[in-house]
Formats: structure tokens, C-alpha cells, sequence
């Protein structure tokens, strides 16, 4: 889940959920450092494809992607400890060397990105912010759009799912204005993507709500 309001310096100290497990534990001292990176001038520029996904919760997505895909770069934002303990652990038995972790609020990140760069960006059942006084906090605001237009190449593509209405009426809205700049498709449960090309999360596999998908592929420049 999305959550995007917390500075780094309390990342450790709020982010976690519950105790890690030894191996998870060991996980982070050992192959953390191997896949992780601060800057995205860190990834390895041999790749031709890169794909970005904003908060991976428990990383089920990126490495089903990531193993069906193995001369694609795929890297994964996310705040949470624990979901990226989950990640690490699919790393680790899947023996990924194509999927790199960013640790912390992906907008750093998305800054410092190259325009034309990305292959496509996955925004997966975000955290909602269902109250009006919360929703400057949701990731997807014109200027993000506008950030995700520059740093995506022609015929990239953005993957929004969501089994929120109000938030599928917000995405819906704030592209609005970019509809020239974007081809647009919007599907549901039983139209989306299959699994060999869109991977469910687990959150959508537990989901008892309707979920809508948004396609939006880069046509042209701003």
C-alpha cells in the first residue's frame, strides 16, 4: 500500500509492522545491498528495457514480471519494511539478478530519472485517501502526471489498478487534461490484462470489491 507523507529519517521507526524473522533479517544485512540503490544513476544501463513500479507492497507483481522477463530491469519502490522483506525473500528463491529496490518515497527517485527512459510504470492498489483533507497525499496529482509523461518513452506505458471508486474517479480526473498525451483504456475484473502480462497482487486476489484497471500509453510530448 501507497503511503507517501512519512520523511525518511521515521522510515525505520514507523514503517514496520511486525518483527522480521532471522532469515528475513539476514536477508536485509546480505542481499538488501546487492539489490538495493539510493539514485537511479545506480542501475545498470546494459538493459534496454526498465520498468518502475511505485510501492510493491509485497512484491508479487514485480517478481513474477521480473522472472518472465529476464532481459528486462525492473525496479520496485516501497517504504514499508516488511513488504520489502517480502520481496527480497521472492529474490532470493526466484534467484532474480534483473530487479533492483528503492527504498523509500518514489517521487525522490522519479525526479532524478532521465526523460524518455522508462518502459512502463506500475501503480497498484494504492492507498486510497478517502477523506477530502487527505487527498493531496495520493500519488497520482497533475504534477506527477506530468513527471511520469517526461520520464516514460513514446509507447510507454502507465498501469494504475485500483477497487476504489473514489480513487478510480480521481485517476480518471487528473488525466483528464492529458488525454491528448495518453491513449487511454479502461478495464475491469473480468476485462483486464491476463495474468501472463498483468500478474495479479495479492491484494487483488483477496479483493471482494469490483477492480478497475487504467492503461494510459504515452502518444506524444506535453
Amino acid at each position: 500500500m501507497e503511503r507517501i507523507d512519512h520523511p525518511d529519517e521515521k522510515f525505520y521507526g514507523r514503517l514496520k509492522s511486525r518483527a522480521l524473522t532471522k532469515k528475513q533479517s539476514e536477508l536485509f544485512e546480505f542481499l538488501f545491498q546487492r539489490v538495493s540503490i539510493t539514485a537511479f544513476r545506480e542501475i545498470d544501463i546494459a538493459y534496454r528495457d526498465v520498468f518502475l513500479e511505485i510501492g510493491f507492497g509485497s512484491g508479487e507483481h514485480l517478481a513474477q514480471l521480473a522472472s518472465l522477463n529476464s532481459s528486462k530491469l525492473f525496479v520496485g519502490c516501497e517504504m514499508f519494511i516488511n513488504g520489502i522483506a517480502s520481496l527480497l525473500t521472492k529474490i532470493e528463491q526466484l534467484n532474480l539478478a534483473n530487479l533492483k529496490i528503492f527504498q523509500g518515497d518514489a517521487r525522490k527517485l522519479l525526479h532524478e530519472i532521465p526523460d524518455k527512459c522508462i518502459d512502463g510504470v506500475f501503480l497498484l492498489f494504492p492507498d486510497p485517501w478517502p477523506k477530502r483533507k487527505h487527498m493531496k497525499r495520493r500519488f497520482i496529482q497533475s504534477d506527477t502526471i506530468v513527471t511520469l509523461h517526461r520520464i516514460l518513452k513514446v509507447g510507454g506505458s502507465c498501469r494504475i489498478a485500483t477497487d476504489d471508486e473514489g480513487y478510480a474517479g480521481w485517476v480518471e480526473k487528473c488525466f483528464t487534461p492529458f488525454e491528448k498525451h495518453f491513449s487511454i483504456e479502461v478495464m475491469d475484473s473480468e476485462s483486464r490484462p491476463p495474468e501472463s502480462v498483468w500478474p495479479k497482487t495479492r491484494y487483488e486476489q483477496k479483493a471482494v470489491k469490483s477492480c478497475k484497471f487504467f492503461l494510459f500509453i504515452k502518444e506524444g510530448p506535453l
